[in-house]
Formats: C-alpha cells, sequence, structure tokens
C-alpha cells in the first residue's frame, strides 16, 4: 500500500497531469508524468509553490476495458502499486513529478517479478527515475 503523502488523488491532480503530462508507452503499462517545476503558472493559489513542487504523488489505473472482471483488475492494481512502493523504499524517485501508471491489456496475468520490472523500465525511459 502507498503511503498516502504519495497518492494521486485530487481531481484537480489528475487534470494538470491530463492537460500538460508528457506520455510514455510501453508493453505492459502506459506512464503519463508530469515535472512539476515546468508548470508554476498552474499551481493552485492556496498552495505554498515551493512545497506543491517538491511533492511527488504516483496513481494507478486498471480501466474496465483491460480485464472484465474487478478481481483482475484489484490485483493487478496491488500489484502495481506494491512495485511502486519498492521503488520509493529506495529512494530513487525524485521529488517534483505527478506520475500515472495505466495498465494495458497485455498486464493481465502477469508475474510480480515482470510487472515490477516494466513499472522500472517506464519511470527510467521516461527520465523520472534517475
Amino acid at each position: 500500500m502507498l503511503a498516502p503523502v504519495y497518492r494521486l488523488r485530487k481531481v484537480r491532480d489528475f487534470n494538470l497531469l491530463v492537460a500538460h503530462g508528457r506520455t510514455w508507452r510501453g508493453r505492459l503499462f502506459d506512464l503519463k508524468y508530469l515535472q512539476l517545476a515546468k508548470i508554476r503558472q498552474f499551481f493552485p493559489v492556496r498552495e505554498d509553490p515551493i512545497k506543491f513542487a517538491r511533492q511527488l504523488k504516483i496513481g494507478v489505473a486498471v480501466g474496465a476495458k483491460v480485464e472484465r472482471r474487478a478481481v483482475g483488475r484489484n490485483r493487478l492494481k496491488r500489484q502495481m502499486r506494491e512495485a511502486i512502493r519498492l521503488l520509493l523504499k529506495t529512494d530513487h524517485l525524485p521529488a517534483g513529478y505527478y506520475c500515472l501508471v495505466v495498465a494495458r491489456r497485455p498486464a493481465i496475468g502477469k508475474d510480480f517479478a515482470a510487472i515490477s520490472q516494466e513499472i522500472a523500465l517506464a519511470l527510467q525511459q521516461s527520465g523520472v527515475w534517475q
């Protein structure tokens, strides 16, 4: 389970990510990411801009078209969150990003090692993870 500090939750944050973010497409996942320092003009008025630019928020999504059954969607989301949690534990993910990991159909039924490896690859190739 991701700590609440790292969860992408607010509609405002999702809208910022969708409107101004970039996309990396992989075999199992799509990664939508946004470097917050580049969009200072769109920061919320009531937030401290320095604190806002230093946060790291990550969201996970599995659509109903990917897996029809909720059991399969929830299992995949748990595996994705755990892979991200382990990456956060290593302190390689820098602050200042919003990320949304969206599952694709081939991700269903993959083992945890393949999911973890693909998420790490997505974060590396997009430039989020150094």
